[in-house]
């Protein structure tokens, strides 16, 4: 059987919401094929990208009325889109919803954009909210993506994704691991606005800075990389973390030394592991200075997809995941997050 479904994810670099419609077919020996239909990347206008920025900030009442607001938001372009490519077979929306709060360790996370309101304005079946679940059952809520690493993706040795944060899946052992390794776009984007950019295009003030050494240092010896995974990272583990270590340099400077910083973590993640053969997906994909730091430090084989993989994998598993979800199969593994168990996560309406 053939299903149909959309998946909607909103990273926390808040670059825009990724949009993507494709198809899932389980074959004989339980592998899912999988193509891509139709995907876009719809920009946040400064308002929007303010509101969810801000989000963390707002009062309970103020977070409650945005909670629906997003909701209805992510339903009306969910809705331009199918009308756009005149879609007719969806069996599903899945959407991820945008993080505000991410406290595994206190049994909570919330990514706002209310399920029932895209189901208002779209009467197809949507399901919402998967990772509260899993940070109720004792894992960290996150990386949730290595199902689809598992199920669509297993012939590479690793799966990393370099977003806001840079997360990565392999097997060791026969289980599939998955982890946070460092922040990236979250932390390389905020100091390119300083410089009047919303990104630093191909690592291109990156290159012209200087690296700080000290501060350099002093990110690498931060406990959270000595952990042994399940771990996971929020961005207010990098206000307390990260933000105090780069005031007073250069903004520049900062690109130079965080994206070198970024470089050594994922490298020696690749060293430690064994990992030979890696699949790299994500916005930062693009930032062809963190790609080569990467290279010059590493002897794995990094393999660049196509841009709709490269820009849309993460929205594809979320699509995987509703789909499994509506046939009430594992879409959670808790060898990636620290969970009691294996489970089929999200609220679906």
């Amino acid at each position: 059987m053939i299903f149909h479904a959309i998946g909607l994810m909103s990273g926390t670099s808040v670059d825009g919401l990724d949009i993507c419609h494709a198809s899932f077919e389980k074959n004989s020996v339980g592998k899912w094929n999988h193509h891509i239909l139709h995907a876009e990347t719809l920009p946040y206008s400064d308002v929007w990208e303010g509101k969810l920025r801000n989000s963390i900030q707002l009062n309970p009442e103020e977070l409650l009325a945005l909670h629906s607001e997003y909701g209805f938001y992510l339903g009306e372009k969910v809705k331009d889109f199918i009308d756009k490519y005149s879609l007719e077979q969806i069996d599903l929306i899945a959407s991820h919803g945008h993080t505000v709060f991410h406290q595994p360790k206190r049994k909570f996370t919330l990514q706002i954009g209310d399920g029932r309101a895209i189901k208002i304005l779209n009467p197809i079946p949507v399901v919402y909210d998967f990772r509260s679940q899993d940070v109720l059952m004792g894992g960290n809520g996150a990386p949730l993506v290595p199902i689809g690493d598992e199920l669509l993706f297993s012939e590479y040795d690793a799966c990393l994704n370099l977003g806001g944060f840079s997360n990565i899946s392999f097997k060791k052992e026969h289980e599939r691991v998955a982890f946070d390794i460092c922040p990236v776009n979250i932390v390389l984007n905020k100091f390119a606005r300083e410089l009047g950019k919303n990104f630093d295009e191909n690592g291109d003030s990156a290159r012209i800075g200087k690296v700080n050494s000290e501060i350099l240092s002093s990110l690498n010896s931060l406990k959270f990389y000595a952990e042994n995974p399940p771990k996971s990272l929020g961005i207010e583990w990098v206000n307390q973390n990260v933000s105090p270590l780069l005031i007073g340099e250069k903004p520049e400077n900062i690109l130079a030394t965080f994206t070198e910083h970024a470089a050594f973590q994922i490298a020696e993640t690749f060293r430690q592991n064994q990992l030979k053969k890696i699949l790299f997906t994500g916005g930062g994909t693009y930032n062809s200075f963190l790609i080569e730091k990467i290279r010059s430090k590493t002897t794995a084989e990094i393999l660049v997809p196509d841009k709709n993989l490269i820009d849309y994998k993460e929205a594809l598993i979320f699509a995987l995941m509703g789909v499994l979800k509506m046939n009430h199969e594992t879409n959670v593994l808790s060898s990636a997050t620290g969970s009691s168990r294996d489970h089929s996560s999200g609220i679906v309406v």
